[in-house]
């Protein structure tokens, strides 16, 4: 028996006192366990994203000057015509003020007569010689300044029933109000929007590609048990937001726009950029950004190395990237914000 001991112990010396099970560790620190998923091919021929209907044309509507709002006539999402009213603002001062100009032009109207009796009478004692040219002169540019006055109280006159008109804030055109923020008696400013009409007619697709996808001339509208509708690019931002790293693209629906929902969101089909190079398909948590760029981590030898990517495309579970993968590849799949280059990790079986 002694025997039998002796010889156990020489063979668990031998394999490290029977400890070559353990785990592998740094700095007396066992490595953490890491989840990897296997790089998938993906298709690089199409890029699937999401859109919003929106109208061709969206005008903030705002009142022409500015007052205490009396009365709101519309709700969000009301649909309505041209010249119907909208907005009310209280008129109390507009309408003392147009009472205001309307008496300067009375007084100026009162002015001229006077000017213009006091210069015919002046003509004929300047006939009779009994008074100077100079007086006659003095009497015309009397009479010409008086009427140059009453042509100013007239122009303020106009310009005070115009603003006492722009009280009421009405519709430019037939259209659907997407978004209204005045309230009964809220202050408002001379041009400040109210709300916001959704011209009726032509529909748009707002899409927005990742900066390392260019948005192409044209694309589809998938539509759910029908058939796709062609797209059409009208306009795309003139530089990468820089909070969302994203392109602005305005789409136009050629045919059967118009049974789109205002603000409805869609799905559309698009050639995607670089369709000759592979495309490979992550889980979106592989991805990192804390770096220069994005980027996924590797377990090669044992420990977490980088590997710079380029984003195709996004979706709620994957993403489509480019870069120094191929499909088979494992990629570390959760966690990679905690990882450093180089350090130890282990991978976790399936």
């Amino acid at each position: 028996m002694h025997r039998m001991k002796a010889l156990l112990a020489l063979v668990c010396v031998a394999i490290s006192g029977c400890g070559g099970g353990e785990e592998p560790s740094v700095g007396g620190v066992d490595a953490p366990f890491v989840k990897t998923a296997v790089v998938a091919s993906a298709d690089a021929g199409v890029l699937g994203l999401t859109g919003t209907v929106r109208a061709r044309y969206e005008t903030p509507v705002a009142f022409q000057v500015g007052g205490r709002i009396a009365a709101r006539r519309v709700d969000a999402g009301q649909a309505v015509r041209a010249g119907q009213i909208l907005f009310e603002l209280d008129a109390r001062d507009l309408e003392q003020a147009s009472q205001a100009a309307q008496a300067d032009v009375a007084a100026a109207e009162a002015a001229l007569a006077t000017a213009r009796a006091d210069l015919g009478r002046v003509r004929q004692l300047e006939d009779r010689n009994f008074v100077s040219a100079q007086a006659l002169d003095r009497s015309e540019l009397a009479e010409r300044e008086v009427r140059t006055r009453l042509d100013a109280a007239r122009a303020r006159l106009a310009q005070a029933r115009n603003a006492l008109g722009y009280a009421r804030l009405s519709a430019p055109t037939a259209g659907v109000l997407v978004e209204v923020s005045g309230e009964p008696g809220q202050v408002v400013e001379t041009g400040k929007a109210v709300a916001t009409l959704a011209r009726d007619g032509e529909r748009e697709i707002e899409v927005f590609f990742p900066d390392a996808a260019r948005p192409p001339a044209a694309g589809q509208l998938i539509r759910a048990g029908g058939a796709p509708l062609p797209l059409r690019l009208r306009e795309v931002s003139g530089a990468v937001d820089p909070q969302s790293r994203t392109w602005r693209a305005r789409y136009s629906v050629s045919t059967g726009g118009d049974a789109l929902a205002l603000g409805s969101v869609v799905r559309a089909a698009f050639a995607a950029p670089g369709g000759d190079a592979q495309a490979l398909s992550v889980p979106i948590a592989a991805l990192d950004e804390r770096g220069e760029g994005p980027r996924v981590w590797q377990v090669v030898d044992g420990r977490a190395q980088p590997v710079a990517v380029g984003i195709l495309a996004l979706d709620a579970e994957a993403a489509r990237v480019q870069g120094g993968l191929k499909a088979g590849d494992k990629v570390i799949a959760l966690g990679t914000h905690l990882l450093t280059p180089g350090m130890a990790v282990r991978e976790l079986a399936q």
